[in-house]
């Protein structure tokens, strides 16, 4: 890749880690060099726009890596935003583009609201089904405080997103049985076997948000997932549900909806930022269940990991020896890389 590409790949990683968001971190960085290696990733797309309006864009990414496609997406939506007070892209043919919540926080250091979605790997079986059908398909929306942090909601569809498996997978240890189901839709709890089963596309995988059935509300995840598919897919022209990912040597045609939105759209930057306050201040402000210290808003955990992890990038044990395997291959001193990691303890 060139080395502008490869910087924006890497703080949107390492950004990740920072904000606590370890299934999407460094320990990403495997799948990204095993796909740059097989050609599943392009490392130097012909990126093009297809379309463009005062307050749209249809961009096909050419195989690339998701995140310097989204990242230039996204600037070229905040741009336009300033004058034409709203913008948002539909792209196609990306892959990857890491936590869907860095796009919004670019909006967000620029005094607008941002939106982000994206359309993954198929790994959720739909309400009722046992065949992996629609991905953990992301939404971040996030909106600027005025003395608050912003209010920023980055979620997954599923109950949990395939990165959530890969890390108690790591640590050998069992999921929740509210997760994923196994072949017969029944409730599993071994990550490994579940991982294994959705790379090789066999019946079972994670659940929509809510659960398997409509008693505890599976079908609402089930539906705002099929919402992403549709604003990222359908209206790029891209793949969606079980297009994506079909073949394991060729891009994974991921598809993306990004945009930024100008407060002086609706009453202003001072008018939502004190409005955002207000809000956030109420929620946090509401009556405590028994027991509980404190009420969260969307985003604050984050933030406040963020805060904690400024001078270095917390890892586990297992990710920091994939690095150094990685390292070794392009003649990066592990020496070095424990020096960094005695000085991060």
């Amino acid at each position: 890749m060139n080395a502008e590409d490869a910087r924006i790949t890497a703080e949107v990683l390492i950004r990740a880690d920072r904000r606590g968001i370890g299934s999407h971190g460094v320990a990403r960085l495997k799948r990204y060099v095993d796909g740059l290696d097989s050609g599943v990733i392009r490392p130097n797309p012909d990126v093009k726009i297809i379309r463009e309006t005062p307050v749209s864009l249809v961009i096909d990414g050419d195989g690339g890596m998701g995140q310097p496609i989204a990242y230039r997406a996204m600037q070229k939506c905040i741009e336009k935003a300033r004058t034409a007070y709203m913008c948002f892209a539909a792209i196609r043919n990306s892959n990857h583009y890491g936590i869907a919540g860095y796009y919004v926080l670019m909006a967000l250091a620029e005094g607008m609201m941002g939106v982000s979605l994206t359309n993954t790997t198929p790994l959720v079986v739909p309400t009722f089904g046992r065949n992996v059908t629609i991905g953990t398909n992301p939404i971040a929306i996030g909106f600027p405080g005025k003395k608050e942090r912003p209010f920023l909601l980055d979620m997954a569809t599923s109950t949990v997103p395939r990165g959530k498996l890969e890390v108690y997978a790591r640590k050998g240890e069992p999921i929740p049985d509210c997760w994923a189901c196994d072949e017969d839709g029944k409730p599993s709890t071994d990550a490994a076997a579940l991982l294994d089963d959705m790379i090789n596309r066999r019946v079972g995988g994670l659940l929509p948000l809510g659960g398997g059935t409509e008693l505890t509300g599976g079908h609402k995840g089930y539906g705002l997932s099929a919402v992403v598919d549709i604003l990222c897919g359908v209206l790029s022209a891209g793949m969606v549900g079980t297009e994506v990912a079909r073949y394991s040597n060729a891009p994974a045609g991921v598809s993306h909806f990004i945009g930024a939105i100008n407060p002086d759209a609706f009453v202003g930057t001072d008018l939502i930022g004190e409005g955002i306050d207000k809000y956030i201040q109420m929620l946090r402000n509401a009556d405590k269940a028994a027991g509980q210290e404190r009420i969260y808003v969307a985003g604050e955990k984050e933030f406040l990991a963020e805060e904690r992890y400024r001078d270095f990038v917390p890892l586990q044990d297992k990710v920091f020896q994939t690095l150094n395997d990685i390292g070794t291959k392009v003649g990066l001193s592990i020496t070095e890389l424990k020096k960094e990691r005695t000085k991060c303890e």
